[in-house]
């Protein structure tokens, strides 16, 4: 019998390898997840404009739960995704806030100045966008709309324009769509929470407190965490405080910093080849060292980036395609486009993002509190400005928390196509403004 062929790592490639690899690779491409989402997008549209549209949204609304004695918990199949998956999602947003602060640009006051400046005004002028043209109406609960980006979607527009995009505006636009997160968040959490059970707040933060405290005893399991973590979910859930803010702040807690040095794993590695050399070990090396280096090889990655790289894949290809699924299914006619909701939803992403990012951006170089980088016109800035107009998820999600039913598939249509044509107009001027051919990443 033959042996298997090695792949990459020189490890035996099983056959499955062949249905697998490809799948892994499609993946690990920077525009994939967008397209994925785009095409769970384009057939909760189709479904919902389809003869089978009753169907497919009374899917949605399917209860699902369970009992334990005198308790029940039972809500409907888009609820669980929405507090439920959604936690998740706000997780992973929490992990990368805090690796932007602790590694990245968001750490550094004079270079996280350009950025925040520039999310704040994309935030403030969407808002008021959208408040000047809903005025004190029965929609104007929804100036949380306008204010979100997706971060999917602005990746996937860079990866489609290739290395012609200078590594400095990459950096710039993903700084502001993380500062973007941190401001949505806030939102979610002051702006759109009626009613607090503060018993239960109070039970979801003594929670926190002890994941805190297993954390500087040195408690290393990700078990007994996520277990801990899911008590936190269910206190927010039950407090009326928005679940997914658990998700955050839990993403927030988690250590940036791996518990070992790469020697300690370098020395493990040793132990163990000098037992397969039988260096005195009957049978070669033993589990005790083998235990060693599986787990020196997990402790030299800092929980940060081991929950970011795991659940990034979940995240993108499951989660947020799930989420389209259940809310970017719209029943629509032309005349929703011209609803007052849907275009001062419009407005304040395809107009207010551009205007507050490129104006606030202005200002803060202009005090000299930041500067403008390397390679970054402020034609480029605009064009990106645009991209950032890709309301999407969090825009999605804010609409279900902001208005009521009667108002809510006005202000999707006017997410759905203010997005449409922010990327359309974001990728014109980038393709414009970029230079032809190879680019530069400096």
């Amino acid at each position: 019998m033959s042996e298997p062929e090695a792949n990459a790592t020189g490890m035996p490639r099983e056959p499955i390898a062949r249905l697998t690899e490809p799948l892994e690779r499609f993946m690990h491409v920077e525009s994939a997840s967008g397209f994925v989402l785009l095409a769970a997008t384009a057939v909760a549209l189709t479904l919902a404009n389809s003869g089978f549209a009753g169907d497919f949204m009374s899917l949605w609304k399917t209860p699902v739960g369970f009992e334990f004695g005198a308790f029940e918990m039972r809500h409907s199949l888009a609820h669980w995704i929405n507090d439920g998956l959604m936690a998740i999602f706000f997780f992973v947003i929490g992990l990368e806030v805090k690796r932007e602060i602790v590694h990245g640009d968001l750490g550094n006051l004079r270079q996280a100045a350009l950025p925040i400046a520039a999310a704040v005004g994309g935030m403030l002028v969407p808002a008021g966008v959208y408040l000047a043209l809903q005025g004190d109406g029965p929609a104007a609960a929804g100036w949380g709309i306008p204010m979100a980006t997706d971060i999917a979607f602005v990746v996937g527009c860079l990866a489609l324009l290739g290395p012609r995009v200078p590594r400095a505006l990459r950096v710039l636009l993903l700084s502001v769509a993380i500062a973007d997160d941190i401001g949505a968040i806030l939102v979610i959490a002051i702006g759109y929470t009626d009613t607090i059970g503060w018993g239960a707040l109070g039970l979801g933060f003594l929670g926190i407190g002890v994941i805190a405290l297993l954390s500087r005893l040195g408690v290393r399991g990700f078990g007994m965490y996520g277990r801990l973590g899911l008590c936190v979910w269910f206190a927010f859930h039950e407090s009326g405080v928005h679940a997914t803010v658990a998700g955050v702040i839990l993403g927030l807690m988690t250590p940036a910093r791996a518990y070992l040095e790469d020697t300690t794993l370098a020395q493990a590695i040793e132990r163990v080849t000098a037992g397969m050399h039988g260096d005195g070990k009957e049978g070669g090396h033993g589990v005790a060292e083998v235990r060693g280096v599986r787990w020196a090889t997990r402790e030299t990655v800092s929980p940060l980036v081991y929950l970011e790289t795991t659940l990034h894949t979940w995240v993108a290809f499951a989660i947020m395609p799930l989420f389209a699924l259940a809310n970017a299914g719209v029943a629509f006619t032309a005349s929703d486009l011209v609803d007052p909701i849907a275009i001062a939803v419009g407005a304040g992403l395809v107009i207010g993002k551009p205007i507050g990012i490129v104006g606030f951006s202005w200002l803060a170089v202009r005090a000299g509190l930041a500067e403008l980088p390397q390679g970054v016109t402020w034609g480029l800035v605009l064009g990106g400005g645009l991209l950032t107009g890709i309301g999407f998820t969090m825009a999605l999600f804010i609409c279900g928390l902001a208005l009521d039913a009667e108002f809510l598939d006005a202000a999707k249509v006017g997410v759905l196509a203010a997005s449409v044509v922010a990327a359309v107009l974001g990728m014109f001027v980038m393709m414009r403004l970029l230079p032809k051919g190879g680019g530069t990443e400096g």
